[in-house]
């Protein structure tokens, strides 16, 4: 990479991260008034989203007018090899039912790449404070603190396995741990590239709620396989498709240990 090329990236990922915490400022402001009679309020959270949708984007079209913005809501384009160059995909609410709840798990996710190439990921829980963030193929930094997965898991009654809501229909488990689903993908992979949780079991999520986390996993040490164990692939989805199938993000190495507990229904 030229000293040029190393500058923009720079540039680019002191863009994102001030980008991901005025975003958090702004969802901050909607958080917490849902109205607690109904499940979901779904009026507050579409407020909410399409105002910080808007202030991404019209952000990222102020800065950087060539690049393209892809997240959940928009129009869906697929991303085509160079023809758009600079792709940042986002999630302006990862956790939306935390969000309208009150439920601190939930942040604004933000990843870019180059002609399918990853370059950054990012993920801001405004009311914990925690970001986590990463070049690609670098360090993940949580809070500025460096942080690098163990290479090894012993799974145990203390260790921890996050898992997506429907979980419980499709499998019997015999994880001798705890079982959790957090409502929230990205904060389910930074808790395993940050040692919080021995693995995370994901399914139904599109490359929105996988881009950023993927990049910050991959920089601790970690991977996403399908469960079967074949490797993982983010550029399969750019057509903005769902993963039906069951994905496991754990350590480098560690897939089969996690996956021998799990028997799909």
């Amino acid at each position: 990479m030229s000293k040029k090329e190393k500058g923009e990236v720079h540039e680019f990922f002191e863009f994102a991260e001030s980008l991901v915490k005025q975003t958090g400022e702004l969802a901050l402001k909607y958080y917490g008034r849902g109205d607690p009679q109904f499940k979901f309020d779904e009026e507050l959270v579409t407020e909410a989203e399409l105002a910080i949708r808007e202030f991404l984007g019209t952000t990222i079209a102020e800065r950087y007018p060539e690049h393209h913005l892809l997240g959940e809501g928009d129009d869906q384009t697929a991303y085509r090899h160079g023809e758009r160059g600079f792709q940042w995909i986002a999630d302006p609410m990862d956790g939306s039912a935390n969000y309208q709840a009150g439920i601190p798990i939930w942040g604004v996710s933000l990843a870019l790449f180059k002609n399918f190439w990853p370059i950054l990921g990012m993920f801001y829980m405004p009311v914990t404070g925690d970001i986590y963030k990463a070049l690609a193929g670098r360090q993940l930094m949580v809070n500025d603190k460096t942080i690098t997965l163990e290479p090894e898991v012993i799974a145990s009654n203390e260790s921890v396995l996050l898992t997506y809501s429907r979980f419980h229909n499709e499998f019997a488990s015999t994880f001798p741990g705890k079982i959790r689903n957090l409502g929230c993908t990205a904060a389910h992979l930074g808790y395993v590239a940050s040692s919080r949780a021995e693995a995370a079991l994901l399914k139904y999520d599109h490359i929105w709620d996988l881009a950023a986390g993927l990049i910050l996993l991959e920089a601790a040490g970690g991977e996403i396989h399908y469960l079967d164990g074949g490797k993982f692939h983010l550029n399969d989805y750019l057509e903005s498709q769902k993963v039906d199938k069951p994905l496991l993000a754990a350590p480098a190495g560690e897939h089969s240990m996690i996956s021998q507990y799990l028997q799909p229904l």
